[in-house]
């Protein structure tokens, strides 16, 4: 039982990134918005008000369903989930229920043991956004809460999965791929809070199911069911019973807390909602257009551009990181295309990780400048990083964003040659300041001339060959033999 397999499922909620709510006409653009601003009486709940169906919100919802490879039900409905909460203006939720708007489907990652795996989803429905709670001090310790129901009545979709996820890392692949297949379909803007948020399901099989509520980030979801993992197994190990039961996952601590004992479906109280007709939209299915998804763009990366496999993973793992990398070798008349995706997906994307920027920050057309340097051979690689990130600094201040070629007049960054004199003096002056390196090196111990090379490699900020520097070296060091 201690070692018992860990079984994951996911419940993921998308708002959908229509201009209007789902049952009235309130803007759903509220969060640069005072609180209580962006409601009405339909979406207060107030007695006496009839929803109206948002058909784009429908619309986007049957675009993920197609996508997802799920099954279009012929008739679906909406019914009312009853609960009290403060943030629930009516007492209840207007969702779908035992008729969601699709069944089945899947999404294929890659497993822990490196191989595709295809993750069966169960249902995707179609419900409102309840508003939020702010609470004043932090969630466990505030004096007091308010409550905001600008966001009571955005359209969302719920996509449940199927408990098929076997580890933390497996759940997080999940997440990252739904969340680009998402982006690329149009429907929903990752850039806002809360536009993606997950309820995470986890138990070690034989045991209760414990559910993890509105985590709000990837490497959230990942880090709450490690924990959780470690938790269940611990609480087995001493003997102890896992109870099912509804956990908060508080991110500043990286633990879980119990929130409430796990309530049952019988305890919302389900029936059918008496003002909304039901759906009838499975002849829709065939004039749902899609675009190039994430799978069919990463074969075309690795076919058109000559892309390695996990690079094009990655080039494709986030739209606007795809189009850059598409705009960067528009053309492809330098032939930069294997360049570009080193680049991109290994040196760029861990510069802007750092600084928490988007890709959208860098002109496309300047990294390709960049991008002609290196293959022409003008900087090195290392010269090449540097002027990447005063790109980046300066975009980042707000200044003016420099050519490259300026950078590198600017800081002389130009690679220098074997018949440099800068060069050939800052390879004597290494040998003379480091007498023990030339020591260990006449000694037969090479890692001593990788430490004088890259002593010199400082000396000359990096603007060497580091080839042609290594010979150069071998040759000064035997002179000095002799």
């Amino acid at each position: 039982m201690i070692d018992a397999d860990v079984v994951v499922g996911l419940e993921v909620h998308c708002q959908l990134d229509t201009k209007s709510k789902l049952f009235c006409g309130c803007s759903t653009d509220y969060r640069n918005d005072g609180p209580n601003t962006h409601v009405c009486p339909v979406c207060l709940g107030l007695p006496g008000t009839m929803p109206v169906l948002n058909r784009r919100a429908i619309e986007y919802a049957m675009r993920v369903a197609k996508a997802l490879n799920c099954t279009v039900i012929p008739e679906s409905e909406f019914s009312r989930k009853n609960y009290f909460y403060p943030d629930l203006d009516k007492a209840y939720q207007v969702t779908q229920y035992d008729k969601p708007l699709a069944l089945g489907g899947y999404v294929e990652i890659e497993g822990d043991d490196g191989k595709e795996r295809r993750i069966q989803l169960t249902r995707i429905h179609v419900e409102e956004d309840p508003g939020r709670l702010v609470h004043m001090g932090n969630a466990e310790r505030g004096r007091y809460s308010l409550v905001d129901y600008n966001r009571a009545g955005i359209p969302l979709i719920e996509i449940v999965s199927e408990p098929e996820m076997r580890s933390p890392k497996e759940a997080r692949k999940f997440l990252n791929k739904l969340r680009a297949t998402l982006e690329y379909l149009g429907v929903f803007d990752p850039e806002k809070e809360g536009s993606l948020r997950v309820d995470a399901n986890i138990s070690l099989r034989g045991s209760e199911r414990v559910e993890i509520k509105n985590i709000t980030s990837y490497k959230g979801v990942e880090r709450a069911l490690t924990f959780e993992v470690t938790r269940q197994k611990n609480q087995l190990r001493r003997g102890l019973k896992v109870d099912r039961e509804t956990r908060h996952y508080l991110e500043a601590r990286g633990i879980t807390q119990s929130a409430r004992s796990k309530e049952q479906e019988n305890d919302y109280r389900y029936f059918p909602e008496p003002d909304l007709r039901p759906l009838r939209v499975q002849s829709w299915v065939k004039d749902v257009k899609l675009p190039e998804l994430p799978d069919a763009r990463r074969e075309r990366f690795v076919q058109q551009y000559g892309c390695s496999l996990n690079h094009a993973r990655t080039l494709t793992g986030e739209l606007k990181m795809a189009n850059f990398f598409e705009a960067v070798v528009a053309g492809d008349g330098n032939g930069l295309c294997k360049l570009a995706a080193t680049w991109i997906a290994d040196t760029l994307a861990g510069e802007l990780n750092y600084r928490s920027m988007g890709i959208d920050v860098l002109d496309a057309k300047r990294f390709t400048g960049l991008l002609v340097l290196l293959k022409a051979g003008t900087i090195t690689d290392k010269s090449g990083i540097e002027v990447m990130r005063v790109m980046l600094d300066e975009r980042l201040k707000g200044e003016t964003v420099e050519t490259p070629e300026a950078i590198v007049s600017r800081l002389n960054l130009a690679k220098t040659t074997g018949d440099d004199t800068a060069l050939l003096g800052a390879v004597h002056d290494v040998i003379t300041e480091n007498p023990k390196a030339v020591e260990d090196y006449k000694a037969g111990k090479n890692g001593a001339l990788n430490f004088l090379v890259g002593q010199t490699m400082k000396k000359t900020r990096g603007r060497a060959d580091p080839g042609e520097l290594n010979r150069l070296m071998v040759e000064a060091l035997k002179s000095a033999e002799q």
